[in-house]
């Protein structure tokens, strides 16, 4: 019979304890922490480096016999734990067929290039997104770095019971060569067992389709040099010091190269043509998401009959484009079906209402409005969508779906909830959005000073800018919602949206819509059978097709229209208004007597009905019309008068619209002294309307403003203070959206 010699713990203890050292004596003398030293003793580290037992034995001062007793009982624990189970925790095999993701795999790949702490890494997104193909193909470029192995371990975290930790210790500590008979009962202890195993191993671990932070928590080695990958649907933001990557669907080039790799040959190897604008419809209607390219690429495979055009025809029909992605056992709609089965019913409320929002993306103030929730409950519901991977972040605080998962969600709504229920969220949806955009646009009109009206409404933006931000980020949900209320007969509605958006369209001019919005308010107003109701919307249609549309004839006949309307019904200040928005556009036309005209027109019948915004706005028109025919001295007689009238108590409009008219008559006197090569005096008027404009501080204006100033700086050779100002002048077309300006002042920045 075989003696077996005492355990690796108990010779070591016994020998400090026979050299009279304590454990911290020990480890100040070896070079080794006195916590690697204890798990030694206490059998938790059972095969030590070779290295480490030569550190402490001489630290112990051993005589030869006993030196080599110790080295040799740490061999024999090192022989047991490199016997591991054939196959346990082994890579999958790799892709083949795998396309794209350089970017994303050298991501990861980096995460093992530091040797002296570990590196933790979480890769997560939607599904079908391919986080785990992406480990594995990545894990075999990392084999042969990781000389201590490279172990895999599903952590099924969408089954209904994820693997408990438990579980997996064992797995793990099988995988490294640990004996079953060896491995602790107790999970911490197990825990523990495991990090001292991988303290000094140069290993990849694996842990693929996490559920929660939870589960993976006990699985992460702890301090040493080998790497950890984690994938999972959510983010798992609890896991700490750990790098992150929000996997994205491939690019259009990487998805169509996909379908193409997976089709390959057809036939026994005998090229098949690729329709390349097929697949490329296919990749779209696949939303890049490689799980949905994988099976369409083996429909194809499955279907030698077909060709690309035929899949690309038959996906086109969004309604079917689920239940047709389907080959074999693979299920497009089974990958979202998990992710939803995890979902409380609040959230599966929240994640198919937002599939009727008309947008690409959302927040969660539009969740509340259709689902009824409180806002402070929808923000944190609409967080765990984005957490679980069935949304994607969106820029701020807002979410979108995957084109996909938008159709998943939509199914889940016709199938779980009743045509009226639908009707009902969708009503209360757009209610909510026109209302909103009522209050929202009231903060921009000059009369009411940056302020807005709330009655009567949801609570809606609490400043400009937090006004602006929304009518922006909710534009196409907005108007959607003021189309459907077009088409639905709302008129009341239509028009007064649109009448509280007519200052703020000042400010986004390059929108694109705004013609539409006064066009429907228009013919909505002519339903109403309101004529003076329809004269302020032709007007505003009038101003919008030349502001934003440079439509100078579709400006002209629709200020025609709405002067013909006003004068037939004795409204003389939306017939003044009329002949402003006229005189404007024939003036862009060239016809510059006629605009001189109608503006004198207008003047006087602002007068007559003590329009004193209205004159003024008609007396600065008719000073652009002098300058434009060359009569710079006329033109700076007009501006002067404008001045005075509108810094006059007794003449001046509203101090707000006082403002804005004030600004504008100093930026064209800046223009008129221009004209004249005064540069200083044109310096200073166009100093002085920038000081004016905070009262409405529209961008493109300022913007222009400023345009006008760096030329005048330009031509006094302040070439560093020019340069500044046509930094910000760039700067604020680019906030309002107009390129052509943006550039001439990049230019002018490059010269």
């Amino acid at each position: 019979m075989t003696t077996l010699g005492p355990s690796l713990g108990a010779l070591l203890r016994g020998q400090r304890h026979a050299a009279g050292m304590t454990l911290e004596e020990l480890a100040d003398g070896a070079g080794v922490s006195a916590r690697a030293i204890g798990d030694i003793e206490r059998g938790r580290s059972r095969g030590p480096q070779a290295g480490t037992m030569e550190a402490i034995a001489a630290a112990l001062g051993l005589a030869e016999a006993e030196r080599t007793e110790l080295l040799a009982a740490a061999r024999a624990g090192r022989r047991r734990l490199k016997d591991p189970a054939p196959g346990l925790c082994g890579l999958p095999p790799d892709i083949p067929d795998f396309v794209g993701r350089l970017p994303e795999t050298r991501w990861l790949t980096r995460t093992a290039d530091s040797v002296d702490r570990r590196q933790i890494a979480v890769v997560s997104g939607a599904p079908g997104l391919g986080k785990s193909a992406l480990a594995v193909h990545a894990a075999w470029q990392m084999t042969e770095r990781c000389v201590d192995g490279c172990f895999f371990i599903d952590l099924r975290g969408l089954d209904a019971e994820p693997a408990p930790s438990h579980y997996v210790l064992l797995r793990l500590l099988k995988a490294l060569g640990v004996r079953t008979r060896d491995i602790p009962a107790d999970t911490d202890e197990r825990q523990s067992l495991y990090r001292t195993l991988m303290r000094d191993k140069r290993a990849l671990v694996v842990l693929d389709n996490a559920a929660h932070e939870a589960q993976v928590r006990p699985l992460l080695p702890g301090a040493g040099a080998g790497t950890v990958w984690v994938t999972s649907r959510r983010a798992l933001t609890g896991i700490e010091h750990a790098r992150r990557l929000q996997l994205e669907p491939l690019s259009a080039a990487s998805a169509t190269g996909m379908l193409g790799a997976i089709i390959g040959t057809r036939d026994e190897g005998v090229p098949t043509h690729v329709d390349d604008t097929a697949l490329s419809e296919i990749a779209e209607q696949c939303g890049h998401l490689p799980l949905a390219l994988r099976i369409a690429g083996n429909r194809l495979l499955s279907r030698p009959a077909w060709s690309a055009r035929e899949l690309a025809d038959r996906l086109a029909a969004e309604e079917l484009r689920l239940d047709r992605l389907t080959a074999g056992d693979l299920h497009i709609q089974s990958a979202f079906t998990l992710s939803h089965a995890q979902l409380t019913p609040e959230l599966k409320l929240l994640f198919r209402r937002l599939a009727l929002v008309p947008g690409p993306d959302f927040g969660s103030a539009l969740g509340a409005a259709l689902t009824g929730l409180p806002l402070h409950r929808t923000e944190r519901l609409l967080d765990e969508l984005v957490e679980l991977g069935l949304l994607i972040p969106a820029m701020g605080d807002r979410a979108a779906f995957h084109d996909l998962i938008r159709l998943y969600a939509t199914k889940r709504l016709h199938d779980e909830e009743s045509a009226e229920d639908i009707r009902s969220a969708r009503c209360r949806m757009n209610d909510w959005l026109l209302d909103t955009a009522r209050v929202a646009g009231q903060w921009f009109e000059p009369a009411r000073g940056g302020s807005s009206d709330t009655s009567g409404a949801s609570a809606g933006p609490d400043s400009r800018q937090a006004a602006r931000e929304w009518l922006e980020d909710e534009a196409e949900n907005w108007f959607t919602a003021f189309r459907q209320a077009a088409r639905e007969g709302r008129h009341r509605t239509v028009v007064d949206v649109a009448d509280s958006l007519y200052w703020f369209s000042h400010w986004w001019l390059f929108w694109g819509h705004w013609p539409e919005v006064f066009a429907l308010a228009y013919a909505a107003a002519q339903e109403l059978g309101d004529p003076h109701m329809q004269a302020a919307q032709l007007n505003h249609l009038a101003s919008s097709l030349q502001l934003c549309l440079g439509d100078s004839a579709g400006s002209e006949l629709r200020a025609l229209q709405a002067e013909t309307l006003a004068r037939q019904t004795g409204n003389k200040s939306q017939q003044g208004w009329a002949l402003v928005h006229a005189a404007h556009a024939v003036a862009t036309g060239g016809r510059l007597e006629e605009a001189l005209s109608y503006a004198d027109q207008a003047a006087e019948l602002f007068e007559d009905v003590d329009d004193r915004a209205g004159r003024l706005q008609a007396l600065l028109g008719t000073a652009h019309d002098l300058l434009a025919l060359d009569r710079p001295h006329e033109a700076l007689d007009r501006l002067r008068h404008v001045l005075a009238l509108v810094t006059d108590p007794h003449s001046a409009p509203d101090r707000h619209l006082a403002d804005y008219i004030e600004a504008n008559t100093l930026r064209a006197l800046g223009m008129t002294h221009a004209r004249l090569g005064d540069w200083a005096q044109a310096t200073s008027a166009y100093r002085r309307a920038l000081a004016a404009g905070p009262g409405v501080p529209i961008p493109n204006l300022q913007g222009l403003t400023l345009l006008g100033l760096a030329q005048a700086l330009l031509h006094q050779q302040d070439f560093a203070q020019a340069r500044t100002v046509l930094a910000e002048a760039r700067d604020l077309f680019a906030a309002a959206g107009n390129v052509a300006k943006a550039a001439e002042a990049e230019e002018l920045l490059n010269s």
